[in-house]
């Protein structure tokens, strides 16, 4: 891996037109995501009585979208460095739409799994093209702060999610909401259709003969660097997922909250996330990637661990705020950090592999949580979710190299 200096003329360049398209089609799309993996969280209960699920199919059904999310993210993000970021966006919100009104109609768990698996593989090629589209948009010194923004669209999708499921679960069902599911999509296609290529994409594309996924392991260095942003990512995901698909569930269990106020306090959580993202790509931008890393992960050790001891309500809304802003303020500066990592010919595809096989290995989050928490108790399921961070300090301290403000090779 060659380092990158800053470059002077890419800094002092304001985003234009072309850059706010990108950023909003992108934010539009991951809001889409995470407004879909949350309303499903919100349904497991749900769709589990009415089809008969045992908690391990419930569990599973977030599993499976999760590894579909991987194959999806080495398809596209493989595609999309050969043909284009726009066209193969495009792509992904058709087969996330199609598969996600199809899931309304499941008749059994065999039919469902199916679907919400190739739904997963279309919200797989999401993120990291679009991240790769905002990194290539905007210029170096906001590199972080225009990635963290693409974050908080997936903060918005859920903070929807959160709000409106309890609203409109009882009155039209799951199968209902699997159809609400399919309004952002419709929403983000129609943003997209006026988005460009990116100019350093179409610049270098004539140039792309080889295979992007080699580029991922090129050299020593480079190998180096993406096992560390597996382990960042991989840690990432199954803290969040471990976390966000069961915390309606710990809150409702644990204290007796109803389906309106553990709704509440979980927005209460992704509103810290949301503010979270936001400092994120400040700090990334002004201290550097490494530091803004290692300040959340240890952030996120203590905070998770001491939101597995709160009792009071008040103290879980402001815990689950302040741990909100560790957990998953993290995602803010992926985007920034894996474009900065990699050549544009390859750019896409290792934002999507690598954040992907993250959701895989996070899939198994909620799996684990949900077995902790049948033996022993949710408080304890959330104290070993603390603990898996200290993995995440180890691969930023020795893993991950800094090229904040380098220009994209």
């Amino acid at each position: 891996m060659t380092p990158a200096s800053p470059s002077s003329a890419e800094s002092n360049v304001l985003p234009d037109r072309h850059a706010a398209r990108a950023l909003v089609a992108s934010m539009l799309g991951y809001a889409m995501d995470g407004f879909d993996l949350l309303i499903l969280g919100f349904m497991l209960p749900a769709i589990a009585a009415d089809l008969h699920l045992s908690s391990t199919q419930a569990g599973s059904l977030v599993t499976w979208t999760l590894v579909g999310a991987v194959a999806g993210g080495l398809i596209f993000g493989t595609l999309s460095d050969f043909y284009g970021r726009v066209r193969m966006l495009t792509w992904t919100i058709l087969l996330f739409a199609v598969f996600t009104g199809l899931c309304a109609l499941a008749q059994g768990f065999g039919d469902l799994l199916f679907y919400r698996t190739v739904a997963g593989i279309g919200l797989g090629g999401e993120f990291g093209i679009g991240m790769a589209l905002v990194a290539e948009a905007w210029p170096a010194e906001q590199r972080a702060r225009a990635s963290s923004y693409v974050g908080l669209g997936w903060q918005a999708g859920v903070l929807a999610a959160a709000l409106l499921t309890p609203l409109l679960l009882p009155l039209i069902g799951w199968r209902g909401m699997f159809a609400v599911g399919l309004l952002p999509a419709v929403v983000s296609f129609a943003v997209r259709r006026r988005v460009e290529e990116p100019a350093l994409f179409t610049a270098r594309a004539k140039a792309n003969r080889g295979f992007p996924l080699r580029r991922l392991v090129d050299d020593a260095s480079t190998a180096r660097a993406s096992l560390g942003v597996v382990i960042l990512c991989s840690v990432q995901n199954f803290g969040y997922y471990g976390l966000m698909i069961w915390l309606p569930s710990y809150l409702s269990k644990t204290f007796g909250y109803s389906l309106t106020k553990s709704g509440v306090w979980t927005a209460a959580t992704v509103l810290g996330m949301a503010l979270g993202i936001w400092l994120f790509g400040i700090a990334a931008d002004r201290f550097g990637r490494k530091p803004a890393f290692l300040a959340y992960q240890i952030g996120a050790v203590v905070m998770v661990f001491v939101y597995s001891h709160l009792m009071t309500p008040f103290a879980l809304l402001i815990g689950g705020a302040v741990m909100g802003i560790f957990v998953n303020g993290m995602i803010g500066g992926y985007g920034a950090l894996i474009s900065e990592l990699y050549p544009t010919e390859a750019r896409a595809t290792a934002q999507n592999v690598l954040f992907n096989i993250g959701r895989a290995v996070g899939g198994f989050g909620p799996v684990a949580v949900g077995a902790l928490a049948a033996r022993y108790s949710f408080a304890a399921a959330l104290a070993f979710l603390a603990s898996i961070y200290v993995l995440d300090i180890l691969a930023t301290l020795f893993l991950i190299p800094e090229r904040r403000g380098a220009s994209l090779q």
